[in-house]
């Protein structure tokens, strides 16, 4: 099975193409050409933000997984570049799509307007461009068109500030300051089994939406779970609120339905693995 990968390989495009590659599939990769990542797999250079997506014209796959299409022009170029050339469509958007909604919520729940006067990402832009997208992947490609929302994504190489700064708090020991409820829910997804969704989705030729999500915790029993990784004690302290990674008001969008995608075959990594993981990657 050949397919395209539209986007970087630095932490989401890399976990799936990894997997990719473990599964016998053929992936090759389009984008700027900056990266000496996958050395053994095909490159086409090209560059999303200009427009540039010459190298795509003169082959065809059976599969392309957009990694990269945050806004309508990235996508809306792309599959004009693929016209006829292409089978499948895996575009990678977001749970933040959705409209505010209660906890339990699945792929049906209304998603936010859509959005397509800005290129402009800001937390009240990232979403609505991102249902703008998925608005256009499925008015051209239709049951070829296959969305993967994740909620956040944690695992090794992550390169923002998210799921690495509360381990690095509790891989320190002692005293984690939370500027929030340490009881407020949170709901990552580890980055390799939101790469083995992609590829079984692909594997088996599914249409539809995808909540890419993993288990419900505590953000008190994420650092403790970080703790134990890291072989350290901790007294997690509530502070007045400040800006911080993960703390969200929402808390609803923390408590997504993950049912879809565990029957497409999506696996759950533990929590205390992924920390493990990315604390060896961190300290390396």
């Amino acid at each position: 099975m050949r397919v395209l990968v539209l986007g970087g390989t630095a932490f989401v495009g890399r976990a799936i193409v990894d997997a990719m590659l473990a599964s016998g599939l053929s992936p090759t990769l389009f984008n700027r050409g900056t990266s000496a990542l996958f050395p053994e797999v095909p490159r086409l250079v090209g560059d999303r933000s200009t427009g540039d997506y010459s190298a795509l014209s003169s082959d065809s796959w059976d599969a392309v997984v957009d990694v990269s299409g945050y806004v309508p022009r990235h996508v809306g170029q792309a599959m004009a570049a693929l016209d006829g050339r292409v089978g499948r469509y895996l575009f990678i958007s977001s749970h933040v799509v959705y409209a505010p909604c209660g906890p339990g919520a699945d792929e049906d729940t209304p998603r936010r307007e859509p959005v397509r006067d800005t290129e402009v990402l800001t937390n009240e832009t990232y979403g609505p461009c991102k249902v703008a997208c998925e608005d256009d992947v499925l008015a051209r490609f239709g049951d070829r068109a296959t969305i993967v929302r994740p909620s956040k994504v944690a695992g090794p190489f992550d390169p923002q500030e998210g799921f690495t700064h509360w381990l690095r708090l509790a891989a320190a020991g002692g005293r984690v300051e939370v500027p929030g409820d340490p009881a407020q829910p949170v709901q990552l997804i580890d980055s390799r089994d939101l790469a083995q969704l992609v590829v079984r989705l692909l594997v088996d030729d599914r249409p539809g939406a995808y909540n890419a999500v993993g288990p419900i915790t505590t953000l008190a029993d994420l650092i403790t779970t970080c703790a134990s990784a890291a072989g350290t004690s901790v007294e997690i302290a509530r502070v007045p609120p400040a800006p911080a990674p993960l703390i969200r008001a929402d808390w609803t969008t923390q408590q997504r339905s993950s049912a879809r995608a565990r029957a497409a075959g999506m696996p759950v990594t533990p929590l205390a693995a992924t920390a493990t993981d990315v604390l060896a990657w961190d300290r390396a």
